[in-house]
């Protein structure tokens, strides 16, 4: 006997044992759950046993509604690791807010070296909590009934495993990049000696550094949709062209104590004793270079009142104003050169220019090269 009760929306049905087909016919539930007979020959190969009708005391079963069954999530349903599977829609979506959601949209750090910087993921994400659910759902939405009845029996997990589901706001990412870079990118620097006080000190070298922008956004969004919550900042490193192992000689002067001192790698390697200019013909302050190095030089004739009684040109000699070594600076008339006047070193004798022995002229020739550095100081 089959059919309802009055009162009441459980279904009657004979009760049915497993037993092994012996008959030529049985019956069978049909795709809308009624009982037909069907002939053996079409069941022929398969294996395990079958439903067969047998005559005993009919058995009341419980059938939940279609509608009520199709609203719970299927087993093996998730998303990013959290089970779903036996939750109502509203119950697997408040799983997914809390457990998903949430944490997704936690504050990130992004690190550059010793420096940090804090992006609020809530304001740059949004997570679509009710599509995951949906996609999780969906093989059992769309299933027949008779599907998801014999996913029931069979006990088969039916349900998806759903990644997390996040638009990413670019613009807004993009925004946020430029004012980190803004406290990050800087151009390389070489290494200098600077005149401070009355020395030389090294400014020590700096590499540039430039935010990666494509490379940044890429690892910030893949953090955002993993979950990652700290990244590393990518930047471009630019070597300058000078360190400090790469400086050179640079010599500075220090008028009023007729020195000059000589460094060489940021570090004073040598001093000289020399005569600068008199006071009508001050030797000049500044920064200078030197231009030309010249060995056993000629003089020339500058055509100054001083020099008006002296020869157009002065060949290499004994008797040459410029000794053996010259080293003319990027300024008219202006050299650190030998002289024959031993007597004038340490006083203010010269036309201008730096005096210094013979022999200290030719020490100081072969440690200098033409580009080193010139300080003239009070």
């Amino acid at each position: 006997m089959s059919g309802e009760d009055a009162g009441s929306s459980a279904k009657v049905f004979p009760f049915f044992s497993i037993q092994p087909p012996s008959a030529k016919t049985f019956r069978c539930f049909d795709r809308f759950g009624r009982l037909v007979p069907v002939a053996w020959d079409r069941w022929r190969g398969v294996r395990g046993p079958c439903w067969r009708r047998t005559r005993t005391a009919p058995i009341r079963f419980s059938c939940p509604s279609p509608f009520a069954t199709r609203e719970i999530l299927p087993a093996g349903a998730s998303v990013e690791g959290e089970a779903l599977g036996g939750l109502t829609r509203a119950e697997a979506i408040e799983v997914v807010r809390q457990k998903v959601a949430e944490p997704l949209a936690q504050p990130l750090t992004v690190s550059h070296g010793t420096e940090t910087f804090t992006l609020d993921a809530a304001s740059m994400i949004t997570v679509d909590v009710e599509g995951m659910v949906e996609t999780a759902f969906a093989p059992k939405a769309t299933a027949s009934l008779t599907a998801r009845v014999g996913a029931r029996v069979m006990d088969r997990t039916t349900g998806l495993a759903v990644a997390p589901a996040i638009t990413v706001d670019e613009t807004a990412l993009e925004a946020w990049l430029t004012g980190v870079a803004s406290k990050i990118d800087t151009a390389p620097a070489n290494a200098e000696m600077i005149v401070a006080g009355t020395k030389l000190k090294t400014v020590p070298s700096r590499v540039g550094t430039v935010v990666d922008r494509s490379a940044a956004t890429a690892a910030i969004i893949a953090a955002l949709n993993d979950g990652v919550k700290n990244v590393e900042l990518p930047v471009t490193v630019t070597e300058p062209d000078v360190a400090e192992k790469d400086l050179g000689p640079t010599i500075l002067v220090r008028r009023s104590l007729r020195k000059l001192y000589l460094y060489d790698h940021g570090e004073l390697v040598k001093t000289y004793s020399i005569a600068v200019g008199t006071p009508s013909y001050p030797t000049p302050l500044g920064d200078f270079e030197i231009t030309l190095k010249r060995y056993r030089p000629t003089w020339s004739n500058p055509g100054s009142d001083w020099a008006k009684d002296m020869p157009a040109y002065i060949g290499p000699g004994p008797g040459n104003p410029l000794g053996t070594r010259a080293l003319n600076l990027n300024v008219s008339g202006i050299r650190i050169h030998g002289t024959s006047s031993d007597y004038s070193i340490g006083s203010a004798a010269s036309h201008g220019c730096m005096r210094m022995h013979m022999w200290d002229v030719e020490d100081l020739y072969p440690r200098v090269d033409i580009g080193s550095p010139v300080h003239i100081i009070r």
